[in-house]
Order: structure tokens, then sequence, then C-alpha cells
């Protein structure tokens, strides 16, 4: 296994990396913020290896960056939710998704728009609605589908809190 240290690095992005760049991390966290928030959910969605999602969400769990609440008692079932630590990730998501549109982009366009929610502007790689310019939080903003949904792979839901 790999290591998720960056031993000897004096650096704040090696320090968040330490805690959100092991591979499904941040899928996880964008999931959770587009409302998949139970295993099966992210498992089917993600088609993640059982364990390996176990272990991520345990992960994520106690670096507050999701909550665990139960939602069925027999057998225990757990739903996941952002923590405002959590929350805190969405504009390095936003970041990461324009960044994959420009430099990965999909045929027809965008798979997914994040748009905000009061005025339905686009929001920008800055968190930026382009319509009105108001600077904007996790819970400003939506993900609807974009035009290049239908040609693009499985996996391509952008990250924004409904």
């Amino acid at each position: 296994m790999l290591r998720h240290d960056y031993p000897g690095q004096v650096c704040s992005i090696a320090k968040a990396l330490e805690v959100v760049g092991e591979r499904w991390s941040l899928l996880i966290v964008r999931d959770v913020m587009n409302r998949r928030r139970r295993f099966d959910e992210l498992q089917a969605g993600l088609g993640i290896a059982r364990n390996v999602l176990s272990a991520r969400l345990q992960r994520l769990v106690d670096e507050d960056i999701l909550e665990r609440r139960a939602y069925q008692a027999n057998p225990e079932r757990y739903e996941y939710f952002l923590t405002e630590k959590g929350l805190d990730l969405w504009p390095a998501l936003v970041a990461l998704l324009h960044w994959g549109d420009r430099h990965s982009p999909v045929p027809n366009g965008p798979p997914m728009l994040i748009v905000h929610k009061e005025c339905g502007g686009r929001v920008s790689d800055r968190g930026t609605c382009e319509s009105c310019g108001q600077v904007l939080h996790a819970r400003d903003a939506q993900a609807l589908p974009g035009p290049g949904l239908e040609t693009a792979p499985r996996e391509t839901e952008a990250v924004a809190a409904r």
C-alpha cells in the first residue's frame, strides 16, 4: 500500500494531500455533495471495492470531513454528510471540475454545470457567479446536467451541494 504522508514536506498542499489525496477520496466527497449519501449508493456509483470504500469513508470521518448518521437500527446502516470542513473542499472541487473540462474536454461540452441557485448563473472556476458576480459557497450552488453528459464516460458528476 502506498504511503499517504509526505515526510519532510513543510507545505500546506502536502498536508492537504495527506488528508484527501488518496485515490477515491475526492470522488467520495463529490458524490456526497451530490446527495449520494449511503454506502451502497456510493459503491454502485463509483464502482469502488467495498473494502476500499469502507476504509476511505472511515478516514474521511476520522478527519472530520464526513459525519456518519444512522438511518436504520437493525441492521445498522448509515448515511454520510459533509461537515463544515468537508464543505470547505467545494472551491477546490469546482476548480478541478473546470480544469478537467478545459484540459480533458468531452466532445459536446461539459457533462455537468454548476450554477448559482439564486440567479441561475454559471459558477466560474474561482467560485463566483458569472452572472451576478457573487462569491459563492457550496450551499449556494447546484449541479445540472451539461451538454456533454450523454457523450461522457460513466462518472461525470459535478461538484455542488444542493
